[in-house]
């Protein structure tokens, strides 16, 4: 499963991906940080209307596809920051987390 960086040439991806990680992000605070979660939740409901609005009528089942893969991904790493016995692999969970997180926010305005 990989996750790699956001190609930004094409919307539908990077809106995919991004809803795909933010869902991820969600459901890990609900467990861990309940009040992030709101913050989260909004930003994962406005990506997934910029998805919808750039995506096909009939590309439903690969965009879905793009967004479970990156949630797991992205799933993966929140797993690995939190419960890595090894330090610095945490470390680099953590940061890796917060950097494709932050990929995705940063396309938003609010």
């Amino acid at each position: 499963m990989i996750d790699p960086m956001i190609d930004r040439a094409d919307p539908v991806v990077m809106f995919a991906i991004c809803a795909g990680r933010l869902s991820a992000l969600m459901e890990h605070q609900w467990m861990f940080d309940g009040p992030a979660s709101e913050q989260t939740a909004l930003q994962r409901a406005h990506m997934i209307d910029m998805l919808d609005a750039v995506r096909a009528p009939n590309s439903g089942r690969e965009v879905l596809a793009m967004r479970i893969e990156a949630k797991m991904a992205q799933a993966a790493l929140l797993t690995r920051a939190t419960f890595n016995a090894d330090p610095r692999d945490k470390t680099r969970a953590a940061r890796l987390a917060l950097q494709r997180v932050r990929e995705c926010t940063g396309v938003l305005l609010s």
